[in-house]
Formats: C-alpha cells, structure tokens, sequence
C-alpha cells in the first residue's frame, strides 16, 4: 500500500527564527529565513496556518524547553494551534492523547534519543493511529527532527560513534517505527562526520538505502519513495545494492570490514531520489 500522506525528516538544528542550538553551526537564524526554511516547509505540508500540528518532545531531555521554541517558530509562521503532547514515560500514552492525536492534520518530533521514541511508543495504540493516518489520509505529514527522523525507519541506529563506524559491532541498529521499509536514517551527517557509521548500517543491510542528514536539511518523502531536499545542505544517499564484494559477515567483533561497490549520491535542495527505482533526480543548471 502506497501510504497517502507524507513523511518529513529533518537532520537536526533546524531554522526557527533564533540563534542555533548550543553546540551547532554558529550562523544565526533571522526570521526572514525561516520564512523560506523547513518548518514552513513543514506548515505548507499540513494545509497551511489554519491546521493544527501536534508536537512530540519524548526524545528529549529538556521537553518543556524544547515544546517551546516549537510554539514560539510556528507561531512565527503564523500557526498558532499548536498542541504539545507532554509524554514522557510509557504510561503517559493514554487514551486523551491518542485522542488528541485523531484531531492534528500534522505531527512534529522533537530530537533528542531515539531509543525513547521507540521504547514509549513501540506496540501503542497511538503509534498504530499516527501509522494509520500517514497510509490512509491525503495531507496527513508526520515531520521529525534528528532522533525524530532517525526513528521513522525501520531499521534504526541508536548507538555508534563516527570514530567507530568502520569497525563491525561499531554501529547499534535496532528495530525503528517502521514508517517507511528499506531505508536506514541518520541525522547532523555531515557536521559530525558520521559517513562511517552509516556505511557499517548499510554494509550490514545492502537491501537498505541510508540516507544522512545534514543540519537544517530535511527530505520530504511522497509515496515512501521520492524523496526530496530541502533545507540549507546536502543529503547523501548509500545505496549498497550493488555492493560486489563484502566480508562484513566474516569479520570477528572489533575488527574493520571491507566492501567494494558502495554507491553514494549527494542531493541538495530541489534534487531528489527514489528509493525504489534507485535513480537520482537533478535539477539541471544551464551552461555558461
């Protein structure tokens, strides 16, 4: 089944109006630029300002900080029905927000640990419904933003350092949402060199496409194929399916791999790819 709405995922640091993250690209965001960046991006997706988007700050640590500065950018944006899902434990996914959740025309993940994603929603009724809604309902956009992007897959990364990522056992990949089949994601790519680590993820799933976000740089996914970039850098695509050699199963723990084949494609905004044919997409720029 070919899923109606549509999946937003976000590498992290993503523009909202106001200095960037601690420990993130020091340029400074101003309110003209996220005017044209991804959570407007984000806002066009749902219906525009008159819709309501539910946001989800589990992953984080620092939650109520977090919910607001996505209140506050929105709000920026003009959309003003912006409902904060407070949960924080498992126990706190209870029939109101599952209720609360029928009612968005659009939802937003914070980043933070993608394991606690997964461990409180995994199995719930609520992940079932916002799965539901993302196959069934036309306009219907679940976005997420670093640990919010990397739980989309079905496969996902929760542990591994880029220092690590050539050596077998290096990379953590666990059981992700499973929004979309086959591809494997990882987040703030380029500005932690984090190449290695997601080469292991699909050195060791070839069937996967890995797709590395950079900071303020996003995909938008239409049809759980066709993504599209957007955002200020660059996406790079592994593509391992015509991988010749590989000795990644025969290596013991704690020792490097070798591979031959390993496809990579770099796509900045307004260039896409599809997953499924495997085929990027250029924008063509006229010769001088």
């Amino acid at each position: 089944m070919t899923p109606k709405g549509k999946l937003i995922a976000i590498g992290g640091n993503e523009d909202k109006g106001k200095q960037p993250e601690a420990g993130h690209n020091t340029r400074v965001f101003t309110h003209s630029f996220i005017e044209e960046g991804i959570l407007r991006r984000v806002v066009d997706e749902v219906g525009g300002t008159g819709k309501r988007i539910a946001v989800i700050t589990s992953a984080s640590s620092i939650p109520q900080e977090v919910a607001a500065n996505y209140v506050e950018a929105f709000g920026k944006l003009g959309l003003k029905d912006v409902d904060v899902l407070d949960i924080r434990e498992r126990s706190d996914v209870k029939p109101d927000m599952i209720k609360r959740l029928s009612r968005a025309d659009g939802v937003m993940m914070s980043g933070g640990n993608q394991l606690r994603l997964t461990t409180i929603f995994g199995g719930t009724a609520f992940l079932q419904l916002m799965k539901r809604r993302y196959e069934e309902e036309d306009g219907f956009v679940i976005a997420g933003t670093s640990a919010g992007a990397m739980c989309m897959s079905s496969t996902m990364i929760y542990q591994g350092h880029s220092s690590s990522g050539l050596i077998k056992g290096g990379v953590k990949l666990t059981t992700g949402a499973s929004l979309i089949q086959d591809v494997i994601i990882d987040s703030h790519f380029v500005e932690r060199g984090r190449f290695s680590r997601l080469t292991q993820a699909v050195a060791a799933n070839p069937a996967a496409i890995g797709i590395g976000l950079g900071e303020d740089t996003g995909v938008v996914i239409t049809g759980a194929d066709m993504l599209e970039t957007i955002g200020s850098g660059q996406v790079m695509i592994f593509d391992g399916h015509e991988i010749t050699y590989s000795d990644y199963a025969d290596v013991e723990e704690g020792e490097p791999f070798s591979i031959e084949g390993m496809k990579v494609h770099i796509i900045s905004k307004g260039h896409s790819y599809s997953v499924q044919r495997k085929q990027f997409a250029a924008v063509r720029v006229p010769m001088r």
